[in-house]
């Protein structure tokens, strides 16, 4: 390995510190905005230490706790099942599609990728999600929608291509069928490409609030990020609407960044989780030993 001087070395340090900061100042702001009085945000602006601590848009948000943590409950539950079913089916579906003696492999192929191009649309999905299936009002109809995507399914196909057949043949020779060979071999030998994809599922269904838009109507059964949704879109509409007469002054720009704060927090402790299989699984295929 190439040996770099040491003021090449600080240089680069330097670098990625300086990136580091860059990246880590935004989030600071939003935090400390969230904790900033309204007034003082119109005044000053976003300031890394709010200039008037305030909690009232936390108040405002968590005026019914029973709420959220119902909401975080769902969201928690969709994710958790959601990531899992989705990876499992995902990485059968690419190991067929990876095995060159597979006859229909091609085909196959070609009907996922056709997918990313073209789909049925709104009014097709609708009537099969509430109408066929009858997921109304149901968590599964947080689920099911996003089970396959056929691009995660592409990526583990080309991870899964590049393990080596000698493996898979020896398997066979032992006696192990393909689901023992797919359980015992392929994935623990890809590790970084499915937290990878996992990461990605994982913030795909919880930032999620579209699917509980068009499909649920309880209150009691929105995900987290469909319940803040409203909260944002009732605030809006009483801001934009007052009261004749109404002395308490509404939060607003604080409460998005509560909002955000409430909505995000959680899900960084994923990435600290997976960090390591991810940041190998986005260097996957760029150095051929």
């Amino acid at each position: 390995m190439k040996s770099y001087p040491v003021w090449q070395r600080a240089i680069i340090h330097l670098f990625l510190i300086a990136l580091a900061v860059a990246c880590i100042i935004p989030l600071l702001l939003v935090l400390s905005a969230s904790f900033s009085d309204e007034a003082a945000i119109g005044k000053y602006g976003y300031t890394l230490l709010p200039k008037a601590f305030s909690t009232i848009a936390y108040q405002y948000i968590l005026s019914d706790p029973t709420q959220i943590v119902t909401a975080y409950g769902i969201t928690i539950f969709v994710t958790a099942v959601g990531t899992i079913v989705s990876l499992l089916l995902s990485s059968c579906m690419a190991y067929v599609l990876s095995r060159s003696d597979f006859a229909y492999r091609n085909k196959f192929s070609f009907f996922i990728y056709f997918t990313m191009l073209f789909n049925g649309g709104l009014v097709p999905s609708y009537m099969l999600v509430t109408q066929v299936l009858d997921l109304k009002n149901s968590v599964w109809a947080l689920i099911l929608p996003y089970v396959i995507v056929p691009w995660f399914v592409l990526l583990l196909r080309t991870y899964f291509a590049d393990i080596p057949e000698s493996l898979i043949e020896s398997a066979k020779l032992e006696g192990a069928g393909e689901f023992r060979i797919l359980f015992t071999i392929i994935l623990p030998l890809s590790l970084p490409a499915i937290a990878t994809v996992g990461l990605f599922i994982i913030l795909m269904y919880w930032n999620d609030w579209y699917l509980a838009l068009l499909y649920v109507d309880e209150g009691k059964k929105f995900p987290l990020q469909y319940l803040l949704y409203n909260i944002m879109q009732n605030l809006s509409v009483i801001k934009a609407n007052p009261v004749p007469g109404m002395a308490v002054r509404l939060p607003g720009e604080n409460t998005r960044m509560a909002i955000a704060v409430l909505a995000t927090g959680p899900i960084l402790f994923a990435f600290v989780f997976v960090q390591r299989y991810f940041i190998a699984g986005l260097k996957v295929g760029a150095i051929k030993g």
